[in-house]
Order: structure tokens, then sequence, then C-alpha cells
């Protein structure tokens, strides 16, 4: 992991843990290119803000495009992501109309982006970040996997299989690929879920922070592991943890 002018994308970088995530990477040195559907991404302070959509196949290629001109490509982080209650029994036309807008940017996005980008790492390598939950984790508290909302959880672990499969592909190429999975950390999609904005007292006094996520992240990148799934949890220290066995790094 060099940094030093070499080229980071992170997609959903315009708040929350994407911001947070491109905000480490230039302060590591790294010319950050970081795109988001939102317009405030433009204004990513040492970063290149692109407005683009994950899920459309033309702003992948034209976000990567770019990014090759700025430099040698090392890091992706596949931050963007959907999330919404999906209840089990709303209607068809509802329940298609959501799966096609969450699994178009939690799933396809990722799978087109990283597809885009590996040609251009398999030059001298890099890393590869998917962002995850803590859902696909052994649970350690209530409230892992809600009911209503079975299309973002099925997309999350359906990650587990681009991460454990690609990671495996790619050693041989010198990428790196690994998963986020992380609790409740202090974001405006996080608050977004309470009135006013507000977190409760309880939940306000342990929720993890975004630079903690992403201090977590560079820790991934430098330890040089691939192929898992590395947890966060709140009321827990963020940090990377001993390696697990083999048959659990991915589901634990």
């Amino acid at each position: 992991m060099s940094g030093s002018g070499n080229v980071a994308i992170v997609s959903g970088a315009a708040q929350g843990l994407g911001r947070a995530f491109a905000e480490r990477l230039v302060e590591e040195g790294y010319q950050v290119l970081a795109f988001d559907t939102q317009a405030e991404v433009e204004n990513l302070s040492g970063a290149t803000g692109v407005v683009a959509d994950v899920s459309r196949r033309d702003d992948v290629e034209r976000v990567v495009a770019q990014a090759v001109e700025m430099g040698s490509i090392e890091v992706l982080v596949n931050n963007a992501g959907a999330w919404k209650k999906t209840p089990v029994d709303s209607s068809w036309e509802q329940a298609l109309a959501d799966w096609d807008e969450i699994m178009d940017t939690n799933l396809k996005g990722v799978l087109m982006l990283s597809r885009a980008v590996v040609p251009h790492m398999k030059v001298a390598g890099g890393h590869i970040l998917n962002i995850s939950t803590y859902y696909v984790l052994p649970a350690k508290s209530d409230g892992t996997n809600p009911p209503d909302t079975d299309l973002y959880g099925a997309s999350k672990w359906s990650l587990n299989g681009f991460t454990d499969a690609w990671a495996k592909y790619l050693e041989a190429d010198n990428i790196k690929v690994n998963g986020l999975c992380m609790g409740a950390v202090d974001t405006p999609m996080l608050r977004g879920l309470f009135p006013d904005g507000q977190l409760p007292v309880g939940l306000a006094d342990q929720v993890m922070q975004a630079s903690e996520i992403a201090q977590l992240m560079m820790d991934v990148m430098a330890s040089g592991r691939t192929g898992e799934n590395i947890g966060a949890w709140v009321g827990e220290p963020v940090r990377l943890n001993d390696q697990p066995p083999l048959h659990k790094r991915i589901t634990g």
C-alpha cells in the first residue's frame, strides 16, 4: 500500500462513510476520484468529485476512464448502497421495483465497477473493499437481519460471493479483496431513521464514528489480508482482530 499519488475510487462519497473513506485516502496521499448521485460530492476537499450513478454502465465506464487519466488505480471502495424497508407482503409491483432499486446499486453496481477496474489493477496490484454489514457475521446482539429489509439483507449476503470468489481469482495478480461489515455508524443515513435526525441517547453514546471505520479500512489494506469480512460492532473497539481460519473468513 503506497498512496503517493496512486488513484483511489470511492463510490457513494457525498456523505457518511463514503465521504470519510475519501477524506482519509486523501490524507494518505492518494489521488481520490469520489463519485455519487448527489452534487455535494463535488465539494469534497482534496478529491476529484464526480456526479455519477454506479448502477449505470455508461457512468461507471466514464468514472473509470477519468481515474485512469489521473494515474495508476490502486484502491476501489465499493461504498454506494441503497437501503429501504421491503415488507415481504408488499405488492408484486412494489417488490419488483424495490428489487431493481436495491440490487442495481448494491450488486450490479459493485459488479460493473469492480470488473471495469480490475484490468487496470492487474498492472501493479491493488485493493477492492466491499462495504457490507454486520448482518452477514454471527450475531452479537438483537436486531440483526430485521424482517422488513429482506432485499437489503439479501444484497449484502450476496456480496460474500463477490468477495470470496474475487479474492481467490485475483490473488495471483496481488489484488486484495475484502469486506467491511459494520454495525451502526453515525451517518446521515442512520440519523435519517429517527425524528429530526436525532439519535436516541443510548445509541448516540455507543454508535461508531465514520472516521473509525475509515481507519479500519487503512488497517485492512496495510495488513495484506484478503478474502475476509472484517467486522465492527457497536460497543466494541473498532480494530483489526486476528485473522480467523480460512473457513470462517467470510461468514465468521
